[in-house]
């Protein structure tokens, strides 16, 4: 998944969900319903029709959750998917995920520049070097989940970021 939401303009939301079980095994009907749960799970009930010029950015970007998840991969990789949306927005597409991450336990692979959200997403941050790009550092994140946004006004979500920056600047 990635910042782009790479959805099918010429297709309708379910129909963009629906996409990604195109190979898969599953009936007609267990397609169906598989659909109908991951727009529920990310709160597009009424946009089953819309098409994506008539969605917000954020809802974009939950059409793209419920097709990265509704094949129920072992592993996702999502490349910066909420750079660009607003502030608001992107909290309440973090808070999202963390919601769909404890459903289905997927391993997820979440790439950001963002420290705050490193913390907030992971249980586990690993921090790159520039050119070459190469592991410089790996932080534990002893919070536990569930987790909502309150926790970045908890002493260990506030010490853990003050680690990080001290080790890099």
């Amino acid at each position: 998944m990635f910042q782009s939401y790479s959805l099918f303009e010429w297709l309708t939301v379910e129909k963009n969900i629906q996409f990604a079980l195109k190979k898969s095994d599953l009936t007609p009907a267990q397609k169906k319903e598989a659909v109908r749960h991951y727009i529920d799970i990310v709160g597009l009930q009424g946009f089953e029709k819309a098409y994506p010029k008539q969605l917000s950015g954020g809802m974009r970007q939950r059409v793209a959750i419920a097709r990265a998840m509704v094949y129920r991969p072992e592993v996702l990789l999502m490349d910066e998917p909420f750079g660009a949306l607003d502030a608001q927005t992107r909290g309440m597409m973090q808070e999202l995920l963390l919601k769909v991450w404890e459903e289905h336990r997927t391993t997820v692979v979440f790439i950001t520049h963002d420290v705050e959200e490193a913390i907030f997403l992971s249980d586990r941050v690993i921090v790159m070097s520039s050119l070459p790009g190469r592991l410089k550092t790996q932080i534990q994140v002893p919070i536990s989940q569930p987790r909502s946004y309150e926790v970045m006004t908890q002493a260990a979500f506030i010490d853990i970021k003050s680690n990080y920056r001290s080790l890099y600047g």
